[in-house]
């Protein structure tokens, strides 16, 4: 295949970077190419803190990538999330003048462009569009407009918005890093591409992706996301929990959770574990149970607020596929119990496989790598709707216009761009003016 195929999907953690570079196969499925990951240093809860640190913890993570892979990486689509992310229901409508004419593409891209006239918080960037069913003359329910009649189209779109420094210090680290920055995308809608069944997102469910510095969420019903929503708190705060609570240093803390913390402190007998002391002092004994009593207390608030946030999507009862966990912390022992304890529905554990060509190397079957290769995955989809767009369909010629000379553009009406396509090269050449007048 063409180098042109090729996507490469870069999660920026608080506690990881992941690069993961890929192409889809013959059947389908996502043939790994190349990964590698790297500590995070300087990222906060989704927010660039250190941009120096950030941009060498990039770096690291794709020279990783680049020898497995044996050729350089340019271009990436980059996961965004945070508490600086926000989203909001906006209804839209768009009377047309011609009921003979089918409803099109042009006129769904209209009503989604119009969106960006919305007068934001100061500070606030729309960073995506996502129309939820259609009312067509008074019908509602409509999925697909595309090619039906009718003067009134009406729908609400569900916003998602973020903090135009936290976007631009994200992008400010891609470009230095050498690479070219394709698509910001929302972390969590990312994951559920990797994770989630098409039947899932269907029936209704729930993508609650708890990462290291944030919990965040996506719902879905009858296939479209219906609600976003992050949770400042992850796996980081957890381990800083045993920090405190044990009285030990930060690595000891993150081993301990990792190797023998439970979210259940009624799960097993109790067990003594012994960890190396500083510097010629003693060594410290942890006990088990009193370790999951920290880690099942945060989780517990962590689920609680998961549980408010399927409360306020008024979706809660409609979510026959219940909760699926994925990220880093979805490993921790005896989550789905706890999980469906505190929520009351039915819960999985997510792993990245699904989609993934048969000969994938192992270490790839984690939930670590739900965003990454979800990031992969959503850039090939995009990929594939640029293709469409720009297919050139004998049809759509006039019968009037001559064979031998094809009828000229008319250059008071431009074609117009697909959102994605505008959103994706106008906020990048924004990002890079601003960048370089910074330079100069």
């Amino acid at each position: 295949m063409a180098n042109t195929d090729i996507v490469v999907g870069l999660d920026i953690g608080t506690t990881k970077i992941a690069v993961v570079v890929g192409r889809e196969n013959e059947n389908g499925k996502i043939e790994i190419l190349g990964f590698g990951t790297s500590e995070s240093i300087g990222v906060k809860r989704g927010f660039v803190s250190n941009i120096e640190q950030t941009i060498e913890s990039i770096l690291k993570a794709v020279k990783k990538a680049e020898d497995v892979y044996g050729q350089k990486i340019s271009v990436v689509q980059v996961g965004i999330a945070g508490q600086f992310i926000k989203s909001i229901q906006q209804y839209g409508s768009l009377i047309r003048k011609n009921l003979d004419d089918e409803i099109s593409q042009d006129d769904i891209t209209m009503m989604t462009e119009n969106m960006h006239s919305l007068i934001m918080n100061p500070g606030e960037e729309i960073i995506d569009i996502i129309p939820q069913e259609y009312t067509i003359d008074g019908e509602a329910g409509v999925i697909n407009p595309i090619g039906m009649a009718g003067i009134s189209i009406e729908t609400y779109f569900h916003i998602i918005t973020a903090q135009a420094s936290a976007i631009r210090n994200i992008s400010k680290c891609v470009m230095r890093a050498g690479l070219t920055l394709d698509n910001l995308i929302l972390e969590p809608i990312a994951s559920a591409e990797a994770v989630l069944s098409e039947e899932e997102k269907e029936a209704g469910v729930v993508l609650v992706d708890i990462g290291g510095g944030t919990t965040d969420i996506a719902i879905f019903h009858n296939g479209i996301i219906r609600h976003t929503a992050v949770i400042p708190f992850g796996g980081e705060i957890i381990t800083e929990d045993i920090k405190e609570g044990c009285t030990i240093i930060k690595k000891y803390a993150e081993d301990l959770k990792v190797k023998f913390g439970s979210v259940l402190s009624n799960a097993g007998e109790d067990e003594i574990v012994s960890i190396p002391g500083l510097r010629g002092r003693p060594h410290k004994e942890i006990s088990i149970k009193n370790l999951s009593s920290i880690i099942q207390a945060r989780m517990e608030e962590i689920l609680e607020q998961v549980d408010t946030e399927i409360a306020n999507s008024e979706y809660g009862k409609k979510l026959i596929a219940g909760i699926v966990l994925t990220g880093g912390g979805s490993l921790l022992k005896h989550i789905k119990q706890l999980t469906e304890f505190v929520t009351g529905l039915d819960t999985r554990i997510g792993y990245p496989n699904e989609y993934l060509a048969p000969n994938t190397d192992k270490e790839l079957d984690n939930p670590i790598y739900s965003t990454a290769i979800g990031l992969v995955k959503k850039g090939i989809m995009e990929q594939k709707l640029k293709q469409k767009k720009n297919e050139v369909k004998p049809e759509a010629v006039s019968e009037e216009a001559s064979v031998e000379e094809p009828m000229p553009e008319n250059p008071e009406q431009p074609r117009k761009t697909p959102f994605f396509e505008r959103f994706g090269r106008g906020v990048m050449n924004w990002f890079s003016s601003q960048f370089n007048d910074e330079n100069e």
